[in-house]
């Protein structure tokens, strides 16, 4: 049953608290609960479950206080077991003076549904004080004249307890003169009246002392005495008489010490001494005699200390009238003491439920009382709160107030509230007492976490080191405690993207990223992954961004030469005719770079030439060409290198070998190839490749060698050994071979002569003879090593 009651949802508490102020049925009156005074600390009051009529579960369930006027709390409540003990020793006569019974009032709040049940603690009086005169001796004085039957005021004794333990009877020294009566004030003190019962005679005896004893109705009883001293006096026959026996006056609390209260007058018949009247205060308490004071001559009535309406509204002083003779007389003056808006209003704070949750709907606060020592208009209230936040006051019964939140707040917005409770009353001045409490916003996960870019683009090196640090994405979380750690993680990618997986790491406390292994530019330039990131909530938030990882170029590839092959396996050689003018195109130098941008900018140098002078390389495109016009000085055989390097930091290079052959045509060979072979091996060998060299270039350009044997005819009759045919390239001559025309192939202008020649063992395959120019059949020896290898080039053996 409590645990049912505990999920009593807060929602519906507060409906029904709203419900309750509004129906007075809510307030019930337990009664009064009794205990004496000076009882000890913790000293049993009453249980209130039973008092409730509830189970002892239910008042933790509904979170059961005490509540007190004013902000002593004189009680104590446990909450395990429901009894209500003192929480200090009380005094009566401390908390209640003379006033009788000595009553005090408390609530008993349950919060949960709000019920308040009204209580008074009756505190019993002990008879803990003795009775004390004001004075340790009293002087009277008589005419010895006064007949049996005469009445001598005298002054009575305090007792601070009150009822059957306060002064109740008074008695007198054995004599045969006097005896005492004992009277009752309106109020309920008694007070001693001498009586004389026996006619006195100044000269037989001029004087009497007795004892007066005032005895209180305790038990056991307790006493006081004073010593009555009785002066016996000559015939003074006119007693003082006032001019009235009651005054009544109203006078502000407000007014200062020595403030005139009244003044009373009384007249004596008799002259001289027995005329002259003294004024002075009769039987008069402690409390009297510390208040007012009388001018014994002019009968004026001071104040001797500030009034207070919430203490004391009435007093009752009784003004003593004696002449010379020692008559005496007694009136009383009522001061009604006036209230004056003197006490500002009190707040007395009963419950304060804080922090509450930000997505609370209305929700108890607080739970507190206002009350106001002064009366009437002075009395009465007025409690209000700021405008400017989100929350009302509900008044409940007996100056109950609630504090309930309008609606769901948002913490994110304000963490915490500072309430001002102002309570004014309609006094004049007007007194207000300010109270502030400090209401705290409990978070809620309502916010997703928010990354600080829409998107997020890091930059990376090619050949980085593992584990290197990329850079880092971050995510705010508005709200707080667990709810605002944030921690990432990597979106798990689609098949097709795994691999790009294995390149990232992620830090899930900082965001930071990593790069798993080392990157290359040539192989990836940039790839994309999302981020997570994921609050502490319960459900947990969550927000995603994009991660964009661009990898740079670093100058890791050098030039590439494409053209010409530089394989070492089949060297390549150019031909430039004798004839060829300044600028002529002899080859182009073609490479390429792995890297980009500026990595991959190539400039080409001319770094070392057999005639440096006659050669020149075009830095931008690398092609070679003729600085002069060639000289029959020149060697036949030109080596350049050709430096390729690219703009990087630091520049890579690569050189490229490229031979030159300068010649006078195309149709006749240069260089006469050495007749005589060394090793016949050789011979059988070169024999074999030749053969199947013609037969694929005759099977290849078979309608050039049948239109070149009919023009030729006449050259082989002539040459019965050797035979020989004319023929014009159809297709395109093989790669290797420079571009004359700048299109990759040569230009079909040039005709080209093949012989076959027969010798004495020795069968070769010979070209290079152009039909137009007649080139010279002188050759050197040493070229002949030359001349072959430009066969090779052109896929002949």
């Amino acid at each position: 049953m409590e645990l049912e009651r505990k999920a009593f949802p807060l929602q519906r508490q507060v409906l029904f608290i709203v419900f309750l102020l509004w129906v007075p049925e809510t307030r019930c009156e337990l009664g009064k609960f009794s205990v004496v005074e000076e009882s000890e600390r913790g000293s049993f009051v009453t249980n209130v479950a039973t008092a409730l009529g509830l189970e002892l579960g239910d008042l933790s369930v509904r979170g059961a206080r005490i509540a007190s006027k004013g902000n002593k709390q004189l009680l104590q409540f446990n909450g395990e077991t429901g009894d209500l003990v003192l929480k200090e020793k009380l005094d009566r006569e401390e908390l209640c003076g003379p006033t009788e019974p000595c009553l005090l009032p408390f609530q008993i709040l349950l919060e949960n549904p709000l019920q308040i049940f009204r209580a008074e603690l009756l505190v019993g009086d002990i008879n803990d004080h003795s009775p004390c005169f004001p004075e340790p001796e009293l002087l009277l004085k008589i005419p010895e004249n006064s007949i049996p039957g005469t009445v001598l005021p005298l002054k009575n004794a305090e007792d601070l307890d009150v009822g059957s333990n306060s002064v109740q009877n008074y008695t007198i020294s054995s004599n045969s003169y006097f005896l005492v009566q004992t009277h009752s004030r309106s109020e309920g003190r008694k007070f001693p009246e001498l009586m004389l019962i026996k006619a006195l005679d100044r000269e037989v005896q001029p004087e009497f002392t007795l004892t007066l004893t005032a005895i209180d109705g305790g038990s056991p009883p307790r006493s006081g005495t004073v010593r009555v001293r009785i002066a016996v006096l000559d015939i003074n026959d006119n007693a003082p008489v006032f001019t009235q026996t009651r005054y009544e006056v109203r006078i502000p609390e407000n007014n200062s010490i020595g403030a005139l209260v009244a003044t009373v007058s009384a007249r004596d018949l008799d002259a001289g001494n027995n005329g002259e009247i003294l004024y002075s205060l009769f039987h008069s308490s402690d409390e009297i005699i510390k208040t007012f004071e009388v001018n014994p001559i002019s009968g004026d009535i001071r104040l001797r200390k500030i009034l207070d309406f919430e203490t004391i509204q009435l007093y009752e002083v009784d003004i003593e009238g004696t002449d010379g003779g020692g008559l005496s007389g007694k009136c009383t003056v009522f001061v009604q003491v006036m209230d004056m808006n003197d006490n500002a209003p009190e707040l007395t704070m009963s419950s304060l439920n804080s922090p509450i949750p930000e997505n609370a709907p209305e929700t108890l606060v607080a739970v507190f009382s206002i009350s106001d020592l002064d009366s009437g208009e002075n009395g009465r209230l007025v409690c209000s709160i700021q405008e400017d936040i989100p929350f009302t006051l509900q008044p409940s019964i007996e100056n109950f107030y609630t504090l309930v939140t309008e609606g769901a707040l948002d913490r994110e917005s304000k963490a915490q509230y500072n309430v001002t409770i102002t309570v004014t009353d309609l006094g004049f001045p007007r007194l207000k007492t300010v109270h502030n409490i400090t209401v705290f916003i409990s978070d809620v996960n309502d916010n997703p976490p928010v990354f600080t870019q829409t998107t997020y683009t890091l930059y990376l090196r090619e050949n980085n080191s593992p584990a290197l640090h990329l850079g880092s994405v971050s995510a705010n979380d508005r709200d707080s405690g667990i709810n605002a750690k944030v921690t990432y993680s990597l979106l798990p990618p689609e098949p097709e993207d795994l691999p790009l997986f294995s390149y990232i790491s992620i830090n899930s406390n900082n965001g930071h990223l990593y790069a798993l292994r080392s990157l290359d530019y040539e192989t990836i330039q940039t790839f994309k992954f999302t981020v997570r990131a994921t609050d502490g909530g319960s459900p947990a938030l969550n927000n995603q961004v994009l991660v964009q990882v661009v990898v740079l170029d670093e100058n890791d590839n050098s030039p590439f030469i494409l053209y010409p092959l530089q394989n070492g396996t089949v060297s390549c050689n150019d031909l430039v005719p004798r004839a060829a003018e300044p600028g002529y195109l002899v080859t182009k130098v073609v490479a390429v770079d792995g890297d980009s941008g500026q990595n991959s900018w190539l400039s080409y140098q001319l770094l070392k030439a057999t005639d440096p002078g006659l050669f020149t390389v075009w830095a931008h495109n690398g092609e070679v060409r003729t600085v002069r016009s060639i000289s029959d000085r020149d060697a036949i055989k030109q080596r350049l290198l050709v430096l390729v390097k690219d703009n990087g930091q630091p520049p890579l290079s690569t050189a490229a070998t490229l031979n030159v052959l300068l010649v006078d045509g195309f149709s006749e060979p240069y260089l006469k190839l050495q007749e005589s072979i060394k090793e016949p091996v050789q011979t059988d060998s070169l024999t074999l490749y030749l053969v199947i060299s013609l037969a694929s270039v005759s099977f290849l350009f078979l309608f050039s060698i049948i239109l070149f044997t009919t023009l030729h005819l006449w050259r082989k009759k002539r040459d019965a050994s050797k035979g020989c045919s004319h023929f014009v390239p159809s297709g395109p001559f093989p790669d290797h071979l420079v571009d004359v025309s700048g299109t990759g192939t040569l230009s079909h202008s040039y005709q080209y002569e093949v012989c076959l020649t027969s010798g004495s063992g020795t069968s070769e395959f010979k070209f290079l003879k152009p039909v137009i120019p007649s080139l010279p059949s002188h050759n050197d020896g040493k070229d002949s090593e030359e001349i072959a290898t430009f066969q090779n080039s052109l896929g002949f053996s």
